[in-house]
């Protein structure tokens, strides 16, 4: 078995976030009992490309979507996930029911992304970000993530800060790749996560 460190995880690195209105009929499946925040029959879909470095406990790559989720509070549900680390896919998987798999992720100099499957031949997704300017704000936030760990929902608490920036991003999906449900859209809102902090888990 991979080693992994103990919860919660202190990450940190470099964050680059689309927000996509997805119809909820076309969502990927979701943890039973978890129900989707949905707005006029879509519901709100987070992808993000991540760089963690040091000075966090972990230093990976990661390409992640995520839907946002009815909760006490802020909250999310990962449905695709894939990372270049075996110990970060091994401990997703075992702390906090994290379906990650492992891809080929390949970040070229901070701005363009690409990810293939490490386990077969067909791309996952491309994407290029664009920052523009604004304020060197650090700001907080505390969501859940919730997941099915052992037959039951588990909700383990997030906190991060970051100095987002506005930014533009040009996706490409493979539309019969698992992103192939946010082929043919364009995201209403991206951002670029500067030097941000996260405590990940209880």
């Amino acid at each position: 078995m991979t080693a992994y460190p103990p919860e919660p995880w202190n990450l940190a690195g470099q964050a680059y976030l689309s927000v996509w209105r997805v119809p909820v009929s076309e969502l990927p499946e979701l943890p039973e009992g978890v129900e989707p925040i949905a707005l006029g029959g879509r519901a709100q879909v987070f992808t993000a490309w991540i760089d963690y470095q040091e000075p966090g406990q972990l230093r990976y790559h990661e390409l992640l979507a995520t839907v946002a989720v009815r909760g006490k509070r802020v909250s999310s549900s990962i449905t695709d996930i894939w990372v270049d680390s075996e110990v970060s896919l091994a401990g997703g998987r075992a702390l906090w029911g994290i379906p990650k798999d492992l891809a080929t992720l390949d970040f070229t100099q901070g701005r363009t992304f690409t990810a293939s499957a490490a386990t077969q031949e067909d791309w996952i997704a491309t994407a290029a970000f664009t920052a523009r300017p604004s304020l060197p704000v650090r700001m907080p936030a505390a969501f859940d993530v919730v997941q099915m760990l052992d037959g039951r929902l588990k909700r383990s608490p997030v906190l991060a800060k970051a100095r987002p920036r506005p930014a533009a991003a040009d996706w490409r999906i493979n539309e019969h790749g698992p992103f192939g449900f946010l082929a043919g859209q364009r995201p209403v809102l991206s951002a670029c996560l500067r030097d941000f902090t996260i405590v990940f888990g209880g």
